[in-house]
């Protein structure tokens, strides 16, 4: 076992009490906006995870990745004549 100096020990202390704040705040806005997120796609009519989808893309910037998977999906259902 390390042994600490009482800074090192207060360093410690310090960096677990604020991230546990900082985790707590994190899970917090996580319900908020799963609350949100419900709310709005039932007002709209869109499947909540759909609605996901479009955010985590959006916060990614990696739209391309996506399109390029489904434009493959698209073509092999094309391929297999299961576009309906």
């Amino acid at each position: 076992m390390s042994t600490y100096s009482s800074t090192d020990v207060n360093k410690l202390k310090q960096i677990v009490q604020e991230g546990t704040h900082v985790m707590e705040e994190v899970e917090t806005l996580k319900e908020g906006l799963r609350d949100t997120v419900k709310a709005i796609s039932e007002e709209l009519g869109i499947k909540p995870s759909v609605l996901n989808k479009a955010i985590s893309i959006a916060h990614k910037a990696n739209f391309g990745e996506h399109k390029d998977a489904f434009d493959e999906l698209e073509n092999i259902l094309a391929v297999i004549g299961r576009t309906e």
